[in-house]
């Protein structure tokens, strides 16, 4: 099975990159908040807000693992290359390196012309700070920070949990991701009700978040020290950022472009101070939003190789285990 997952992510990686996410074609992920949206409104309310929120988790990941591992059985059962393809197909929804290249440059193209209004707007619509009053440098750091944290959980992740369990892994791999982002918050209304679907997230990003730094590390040279230097970096000041995974990839983002995120942010007027990535070597252009896109462009194959081996010396291990049962 291994092996038919490999191949499934890889093809899933491929008809990604080709069409992306249309936004009036059904999604997942649209089904997904839907049903995270009214258990919300039913039980986040009254006493017992933390179980409640494990309960709704529990829910949202059985919904959505069972239906997976149905589609998927179905096919396999028909045809091994069927299941592959509806694999492939259901593992696709789970990643989205084009739309989020597309929008970065989103970004990047009004700041070419000089239109900070649309590129703080069309900003507004990938981050949840307070885009408004912010600057180029700003709009910059903002852009690139989005590409680098996103990197592992909207690429790397999924494809590594579809490495271990196929579509259904991947599936309840970007259940949890869509919980956390909808119910995650440390706020009043979400500090308990969300807590289960926060630990989740953690726990679900921690090692694909590191393997992520180290494949970004290597797939391009940086710029002002070397690759040991830069590791030494990313190991400072990763653990620094409020996520245990997100710094993983900024920092090293950071490190390759000798620049410096993190920093002073907004979210509805309230100041947010975050520790600072990297060393600032040299100050954040707007072209650094396309150099950040071609360090994931760089990053994911290598991620796939990884996953290509690790998952073939499993099947080799196995087939060793169970030759060596009838010696």
């Amino acid at each position: 099975m291994i092996l038919n997952h490999l191949i499934a992510l890889t093809i899933a990686v491929i008809i990604d990159l080709i069409i992306g996410d249309p936004p009036d074609w059904p999604h997942p992920v649209k089904w997904m908040g839907s049903l995270i949206n009214r258990l919300d409104q039913r039980l986040n309310v009254g006493p017992n807000r933390k179980s409640k929120g494990v309960a709704m988790t529990a829910v949202v990941l059985l919904i959505a693992g069972s239906a997976a591992l149905l589609v998927t059985s179905v096919f396999y059962l028909l045809h091994p290359v069927a299941g592959i393809m509806v694999e492939a197909i259901l593992i696709s929804t789970t990643i989205a390196q084009k739309s989020l290249k597309e929008a970065a440059l989103s970004v990047y193209y009004p700041l070419v012309n000089e239109d900070l209004e649309e590129a703080r707007h069309k900003l507004s619509w990938i981050v949840g700070r307070d885009t408004e009053l912010l600057e180029e440098p700003e709009l910059v750091r903002a852009a690139v920070e989005t590409v680098a944290e996103n990197t592992s959980d909207g690429i790397t992740a999924p494809l590594f949990w579809a490495l271990l369990g196929g579509a259904p892994l991947a599936i309840i791999y970007r259940a949890i991701n869509t919980c956390d982002s909808m119910v995650g918050y440390k706020n009043e209304k979400y500090l308990e009700f969300g807590w289960a679907s926060a630990r989740l997230d953690d726990a679900a990003n921690w090692i694909p978040s590191r393997i992520t730094s180290i494949c970004i590390l290597l797939s391009k040279r940086p710029l002002f020290m070397t690759r040991t230097d830069a590791w030494k970096l990313v190991r400072r000041d990763a653990k620094k950022h409020p996520s245990p995974n997100s710094g993983w990839g900024e920092a090293a983002v950071a490190a390759i472009l000798g620049v410096q995120l993190g920093g002073v942010n907004y979210y509805k007027g309230i100041i947010s101070k975050r520790a600072t990535m990297g060393d600032a070597l040299i100050k954040l252009e707007k072209n650094h939003i396309l150099v950040a896109n071609k360090i994931v462009t760089a990053t994911v194959p290598l991620f796939i190789i990884l996953l290509w081996l690790g998952g073939s010396l499993y099947e080799m291990a196995i087939s060793w285990f169970q030759s060596s049962l009838f010696i």
